[in-house]
């Protein structure tokens, strides 16, 4: 049996049959195959000589009609900022009422009770939808590393005869039925530059990289493919390379889905992904009156429907920040991450933007609470990041560096690299560190504390973040390009050559570049014994950031290579200064 005639039986079992024209209108099958479904339907024994269906219909019906549903709500749904710092993406309002309770009585519909919920982010927020709609909840631990394949494959004894649904879809109409022939995959007409999935004339459902039809995400699953999917689930949850991936990449086989295409109206369903389109679906939405919404338009001295164009930048090593436009004007808003208040002292912050606002050095600062670290800066247009391949790039950037520590700022905070080492490791709560030799490398960077305690110093106020993503290059209003220093956050008084030593750390330089960014930086010659402390900075900067790295690891949120470097610096440059015949001399 085909799908046409899958189709038509299932409509022949929902609607009574009055005559050929009138069944091709309704499933929108040409006459000419309906004629021929319905003749093949009647010799497979699946339908009378009256259009009725057989005993044998039913039992095929029965054995695949629709009895759970799995709904994945664990991501952190990042493309929805401000709401997700306040609302999980599930339990967002439309028309007032939540998302996902909205799912949920469309499947209490059609019959289907048996209603698992994947959660992670915010999972206490769905804990009464145990006892409100009888579902049950299922922990993903590791939502904020693995994407939703992870999730579902948490679920997969649940797969048989499943409705598998993402949270944040809005449906017009009831998107289930309570009889099913086969397992679908549900898309709409309009194309998408994201989609990996097309129609292909077949009506099959086939891998492309150009753009395809928009994936709604709802799925229905039976037959065959159950075993398929879990066996593709269990396999792929296991190999690194899919960590990221969403479950659609389990309904593959060979470029092609194992679930056929159900093609909807793109005006039927809705996937809520951003501020802007729940504001697009319903303005009134309780979720869109957000504090931070709020707390912009009050500093700009807006109304809140002037805060626009709302999208999500890349996310941060410490924070989350977003890009909107007001009147014409684009503004980066941050929200300070997880753990950053163990992390950074926004008083201190605070205090760095006072002492450096009216040098023309940073960004422009709209509005700072020293108390959370929210803060509106001018957006810098045009800009870029110092590329740190690009020997000029690091000349100038370092030149800019060098200045700034020649004004000799002061501030009334310190910024000590090995006092913020410990601190970060005890934040680990006294769990060993993942590196086998930490304890003998840390003892090994503590002996270069001794060397650099020897060294002439004049503390001033140290960047410390001075790393290549944080030197933007932008034009200014007299078309001159000019170099701004972001994001002050670890900013404190100390040793200035502690930038250069950050720069080439998060940079991942080997010795080469490292020569070359010491020398961009003393364009006059750097003294043996100078080049030799920065060397002891690299070490101890790596084990500095290294220790953040584990704490960051230990809230879910993974740097990959980065963390590995910062380690493998704190090892490779004690190595390299012991071996130096100045520090031999020093002894």
């Amino acid at each position: 049996m085909n799908i046409i005639e899958k189709d038509i039986l299932l409509h022949l079992k929902n609607t009574s049959f009055i005559n050929q024209r009138i069944l091709s209108e309704r499933t929108n099958y040409s006459l000419g195959k309906v004629n021929q479904s319905l003749r093949n339907l009647q010799e497979q024994g699946y339908l009378s000589t009256e259009m009725s269906l057989t005993v044998k219909a039913l039992e095929l019906l029965e054995s695949h009609w629709p009895q759970r549903a799995i709904i994945l709500a664990a991501g952190y749904g990042m493309r929805m900022i401000p709401i997700n710092t306040e609302t999980p993406k599930g339990l967002l309002q439309v028309n007032g009422e939540p998302l996902i309770e909205r799912i949920i009585k469309q499947l209490h519909k059609v019959n289907v009770h048996d209603i698992t919920v994947v959660v992670g982010f915010m999972k206490e927020s769905y804990e009464y939808l145990i006892d409100e709609y009888q579902v049950e909840l299922l922990v993903n631990m590791e939502y904020s590393q693995k994407n939703n394949l992870h999730s579902l494959n948490l679920a997969k004894n649940k797969i048989e005869n499943t409705y598998i649904i993402p949270c944040d879809i809005w449906c017009d109409e009831n998107p289930f039925q309570h009889n099913e022939l086969y397992s679908w995959y549900m898309i709409n007409e309009l194309m998408d530059d994201e989609s990996n999935v097309r129609v292909n004339r077949k009506q099959e459902l086939v891998r492309t990289d150009q753009g395809g039809n928009q994936m709604i995400g709802i799925s229905y699953i039976t037959g065959e493919a159950v075993h398929s999917l879990k066996q593709h689930l269990t396999e792929m949850d296991s190999d690194p390379i899919y960590q990221h991936s969403f479950w659609e990449e389990a309904l593959f086989e060979k470029d092609k889905m194992i679930a056929s295409s159900r093609l909807v109206n793109s005006r039927m369903t809705y996937e809520i992904n951003t501020y802007e389109q729940l504001r697009e679906l319903d303005e009134s939405s309780r979720q869109l009156q957000s504090r931070v919404i709020q707390l912009m338009a009050e500093n700009l001295e807006v109304s809140e429907n002037e805060i626009k164009n709302i999208a999500v930048l890349k996310k941060g090593m410490t924070n989350r920040s977003f890009l909107f436009t007001c009147k014409n004007k684009r503004y980066i808003m941050r929200i300070p991450g997880e753990g950053t208040e163990h992390l950074i002292n926004r008083r201190q912050e605070y205090a760095v933007y006072q002492a450096i606002g009216k040098l023309g050095i940073s960004d422009d600062i709209f509005y700072m609470n020293p108390e959370n670290g929210y803060k509106i800066t001018a957006y810098l247009e045009n800009a870029r990041a110092c590329d740190p391949e690009n020997i000029e790039d690091v000349r100038l950037c370092m030149k800019r560096l060098h200045d700034f520590h020649e004004r000799g700022l002061q501030v009334e905070h310190m910024f000590d690299i090995f006092e913020k080492m410990e601190f970060y490791e005890s934040l680990w709560n006294g769990v060993p560190s993942c590196y086998r030799d930490y304890e003998e490398t840390k003892k090994k960077v503590y002996e270069l504390k001794k060397y650099i305690d020897t060294q002439p110093q004049k503390y001033v106020l140290t960047h410390i973040d001075a790393v290549p993503d944080n030197f933007l290059f932008v034009k200014n209003a007299q078309g001159d390009t000019e170099i701004r220093l972001i994001d002050w956050e670890y900013a404190g008084m100390q040793d200035p050559h502690v930038d250069i030593a950050m720069f080439a750390v998060y940079a991942m330089y080997d010795r080469k570049k490292i020569e070359m960014l010491i020398d961009a930086y003393f364009t006059e010659g750097c003294p043996q014994e100078v080049r030799l402390k920065i060397y002891c900075y690299i070490a101890a900067c790596g084990l500095l950031w290294s220790n953040w790295c584990e704490y960051k690891r230990q809230l879910g949120v993974e740097f990959g290579e980065y963390a590995i470097r910062q380690y493998r610096y704190a090892k490779e440059y004690y190595r390299i200064v012991k071996e130096s015949s100045l520090l031999e001399e020093e002894k």
